[in-house]
């Protein structure tokens, strides 16, 4: 029988505040701890893994990751509620290991490799509250203490808890205490500019905090992703983690001998320890040592963009910064592998591992050019120093990724210069670039002898744009207007003049594709939405409307994007869900029908490289009908055509070898 949780008492904002900064450095510590083990699996190709039995482990590893990314979501949701209430962001943590009393006796925490105890020890750190799940082997030799200071009532002070999911009820129980005391907009205070929203990363379950139901609501995506999930729904951490063991123990039943992971350190560290050494192992090799130098580099720099990120109420700025550190994790991705490969010494310590060893401090100084160009150089500096180290080929696709990053930043920075009250609202920026600009353009390519480029066809009251690429044979041009779209001919088969101009623009809404596309001469441009809005098509593509950039570059009003994985004209839709037999429901169930402080704006859609399409903005994702689905500010979605969840990824590309270009 599971022991009962103790009280946790949370009298005022200072003690909420400061409960909420101990919830984020454990949301941190565990990101840590859950990448660590993955990186130790064996799922590389040099590996020596049967084919067969690595097809599992990754899986495995697939499955830890989107758990962490998942602890993302909680750090970005604790965060968002501390700047609702008036307070900051706080992405400081302890360096490993963590001492006994900074966390309840309960909660240990320590970078581990992967094996069958380490994976109890997560199902422990994840468990419901009232499980009676044991604690890994090794992990529950821990001293008995307590942290309980009875009587204090204006100093916070640390408190016991068994459950993660305990401590968040908690806080939703003095959330609500406190809202009667203080009203709710004394208690959330805070500037909503300063929180990292959908609009800016798309997380599974983030939201917007303002009020006592937002807050409630993230605290429910909290608790029933992962930590104390009651429902033990297949999608939580504990019940994935559960998954893990069940087929872990198969193979073990088969193969007792089976070893999934490299024997990485527990807690390694840098510089030799002046005391405890039982619980640490020190990198002496220099080839290990260079690797985690430069890896302990580019963590902690990653964090520098996440602080200034989070400090930003520049929206562009906001999201440039995010978006840079997630580049960042992705370069530290090698690195991580590498090192988990790399023996930590000459004894028999077994290999290195990333010790995500943090600096003293990580504090946003306001922004201003000088600032980006620092946090800009400081990522030449990271790539010329890995340049420097053995040319694994782990290490020179680290490299490779700083590098690129270094190049986008500087990218991104020239058409970004900041200007104090510049940008006082999210997406405060024009729209679209002129129309005659743009269709420059498109006339440019097609003038110049270039096979893909759009036809271009002036009439007296309108000119019309077609681009075949993008077309996905709705047919209303043919069958509507059939004197000016003349199908199956030789020679001219667009004729503007041929039908009235009114026809004309109403066939150009409605192609979906946005393959049709006019100039007015005696009548206005194509405008913007009033609101964006995106049709799932049943067994098809996602219709977008609304004034979108794809991969930065403006596209115009309409489009359709592949969802079946199949298309050749990829982001696009080319049809090919036809011949493929894809089968996907137009109709899927409402999620939710929260409205949208604003319902129109930029839309942003960044394929992601062998992944989803990135969504940024305002959109109403709809049924085929028009029914709505959910409102959203940004999503993620399923472009691979595997997703249990369509329109929306779930991760499923990683498991199908998904390819296709993106960023």
């Amino acid at each position: 029988m599971a022991a009962e949780e103790p009280p946790i008492i949370i009298r005022h904002r200072e003690q909420l505040l400061d409960t909420l900064s101990e919830a984020a450095e454990i949301e941190h510590n565990l990101m840590c701890c859950y990448l660590y083990a993955a990186w130790s699996l064996k799922t590389e190709p040099d590996d020596g893994i049967d084919p067969e039995l690595q097809k599992e482990i990754r899986g495995w590893q697939r499955a830890m990751v989107d758990v962490a990314i998942d602890e993302m979501t909680h750090l970005t949701l604790v965060s968002n509620l501390m700047n609702a209430l008036g307070g900051v962001a706080h992405l400081h943590r302890p360096n490993f290991p963590v001492a006994d009393g900074y966390h309840p006796a309960d909660l240990q925490v320590r970078l581990a490799p992967f094996n069958r105890d380490t994976l109890q020890h997560f199902i422990y750190l994840e468990r419901p509250e009232g499980s009676d799940e044991p604690d890994g082997r090794g992990f529950d030799q821990r001293p008995v203490y307590s942290r309980a200071l009875r009587g204090i009532r204006l100093m916070p002070s640390a408190q016991d808890y068994r459950t993660v999911g305990h401590l968040y009820r908690s806080v939703e129980d003095a959330l609500k205490q406190l809202s009667v005391e203080m009203g709710e907009d004394a208690l959330f205070c805070g500037d909503p500019k300063l929180q990292v929203c959908p609009n800016i990363l798309t997380l599974t379950g983030l939201v917007r905090i303002t009020d006592l139901n937002s807050a409630c609501r993230a605290i429910e995506t909290i608790v029933e992703q992962g930590e104390g999930a009651s429902n033990n729904s297949a999608g939580c951490h504990y019940a994935r983690f559960v998954k893990i063991r069940e087929s872990y123990d198969a193979i073990l039943e088969r193969d007792p001998g089976f070893t999934p992971a490299h024997p990485v350190a527990s807690n390694p560290v840098m510089r030799k320890p002046i005391q405890n050494p039982e619980d640490r192992v020190w990198i002496e090799r220099e080839d290990a040592r260079q690797v985690l130098d430069l890896g302990n580099a580019v963590y902690n720099h990653m964090l520098r963009f996440l602080v200034q990120g989070f400090a930003a109420t520049d929206v562009i700025e906001k999201r440039l910064m995010i978006n840079t550190a997630i580049d960042m994790m992705m370069a530290l991705d090698p690195l991580a592998r590498e090192l988990a490969r790399l023996k930590a010494n000459d004894s028999d310590d077994g290999n290195a591992g990333l010790s995500f060893a943090t600096l003293r401090t990580l504090v946003a100084p306001k922004s201003c050019p000088a600032v980006f160009e620092v946090l800009r150089g400081r990522i030449a500096d990271l790539a010329e120093g890995g340049k420097a180290l053995a040319q694994t080929p782990r290490v020179a696709r680290a490299v490779s990724s700083l590098e690129t990053i270094h190049v986008n930043l500087g990218q991104a920075l020239e058409r970004f210069h900041v200007q104090e009250g510049a940008v006082d609202t999210p997406d405060q920026r024009p729209e679209a670039p002129a129309k005659s600009d743009s269709l420059k353009t498109e006339a440019a390519a097609s003038t110049e002898g270039s096979n893909s480029g759009p036809e271009i066809v002036e009439g007296q009251d309108l000119t019309l744009v077609v681009d075949m690429k993008r077309c996905i044979h709705s047919r209303f041009c043919v069958t509507g207007a059939p004197k000016t779209f003349i199908a199956n001919v030789a020679g001219p088969w667009l004729h503007p003049d041929e039908s009235d101009a009114d026809l004309l623009v109403r066939i150009a809404h409605d192609c979906p594709s946005g393959a049709i596309a006019y100039r007015g001469k005696t009548r206005a441009d194509e405008t913007a939405p009033e609101v964006n809005m995106m049709r799932i098509r049943e067994n098809g593509p996602n219709a977008i409307n609304a004034p979108m950039t794809v991969a930065g570059e403006f596209i115009g009003y309409r489009a359709t994007f592949c969802r079946c994985g199949q298309s050749k004209n990829k982001p696009y839709c080319d049809g090919s869900h036809h011949d493929a037999g894809f089968a996907a429901s137009g109709e899927p169930d409402t999620i939710s029908l929260d409205p949208l402080e604003v319902r129109n704006g930029p839309l942003a859609v960044d394929p992601q490289r062998n992944g989803p399409l990135r969504i940024t903005g305002n959109l109403e994702i709809c049924a085929g009908t028009g029914r709505v689905v959910k409102r959203v500010e940004g999503a993620v979605l399923c472009r691979c055509g595997h997703s249990k969840s369509k329109p929306f990824c779930d991760g499923s590309h990683r498991a199908a070898g998904f390819e296709a270009d993106g960023v």
